[in-house]
């Protein structure tokens, strides 16, 4: 049977790690005689662990957002700083802002271990490199304006802790995102600690699976929520989008149609005049000003076309 070890002999079988990304998962431990149906049926039932664990950590996750919208705010950026999956999830995040929401790449940025190879390529020996991390802080020249949010599944690499404590001392707010019990003293000085324990791995030490999910799953959430804060969205729809391919023109289009009543002509013709902000063309047919006084009416309003056009909400599907 597939759920063999249990109870005590998961305990006798089990070398002792205090990381729970270590531990050995005793519903798994016979997954090499099962077959492909009882092998997803077991994977997606450790799965659906992940959601409830970090629903746990949902003011920990806010009060990120919180943080990370006053830094952007502020002309800060936010740094993921990761190795190995952690590291490539957080590259991962920061490359899909821009497309989404507008933002110039420089404002959400990715930093791995072992550089731009270690995104293809197993780098795994770089996050021992202690001083590596430090330096990336340095080289990046993070301040006091900036959020540095480490992400270590483990909780214990030390690439991402001597780069957590260099931002640290250059002023920067910090932060971990981890899938374990965090080691005595390593939360000390970080401004946020979010740990979604998720559990021992279907394959241990595996944490490219259920510490993985939770993760992306955090950072979704950190930027997107710190995006909508910053107007990024008119109700559930991207308004910050360029268009810049055939994909995104279509969107646009398809949003200014939508939220102003006009026809795809007129759509067209507002993100013509609008230098094709689809943010801009809403509020200058919205409010009937020319391109250059509906930025500055959204500059008023923090960016946020509802506090911009109050009255005016998006339409509600049906």
């Amino acid at each position: 049977m597939l759920l063999s070890l249990r109870g005590d002999a998961y305990s006798r079988a089990t070398v002792t790690d205090p990381r729970e990304t270590e531990r050995r998962n005793p519903w798994t431990a016979s997954i090499d005689l099962a077959s492909p149906l009882e092998m997803v049926d077991v994977i997606n039932a450790e799965d659906r662990i992940v959601p409830d664990a970090v629903a746990t950590q949902r003011e920990e996750i806010a009060r990120a957002i919180e943080i990370a919208e006053g830094c952007f705010r502020a002309g800060g950026r936010l740094f993921y700083v990761g190795a190995g999956t952690s590291g490539r999830l957080g590259v991962l995040d920061a490359s899909e802002c821009p497309p989404t929401f507008g933002t110039d790449p420089e404002i959400v940025q990715g930093i791995i271990a072992g550089g731009l190879p270690a995104l293809t390529r197993a780098q795994e020996g770089a996050e021992d490199v202690v001083e590596n991390g430090a330096r990336e802080m340095d080289s990046h020249n993070v301040g006091s304006n900036d959020f540095v949010i480490g992400i270590a599944a483990s909780g214990t690499t030390p690439y991402v802790h001597a780069a957590l404590r260099r931002a640290a001392e250059l002023g920067a707010k910090t932060g971990i995102v981890s899938c374990s019990a965090l080691p005595d003293g390593a939360a000390s000085g970080l401004d946020i600690a979010i740990l979604p324990i998720v559990g021992p791995e279907v394959v241990t030490g595996s944490t490219r699976l259920k510490a993985g999910t939770a993760t992306k799953l955090v950072l979704n959430t950190i930027t997107t929520g710190a995006m909508i804060r910053l107007g990024k969205t008119y109700g559930n729809l991207m308004v910050d989008l360029r268009a810049t391919n055939n994909k995104l023109k279509d969107r646009s289009e398809r949003i200014v149609v939508e939220v102003c009543g006009v026809t795809r002509e007129q759509a067209r013709e507002l993100l013509a005049a609008a230098d094709k902000s689809v943010k801009t063309a809403i509020v200058m047919q919205k409010l009937g000003l020319g391109r250059d006084e509906a930025l500055a009416a959204l500059e008023r309003a923090g960016g946020v076309i509802r506090r911009a056009i109050p009255d005016a909400p998006p339409p509600v599907p049906g």
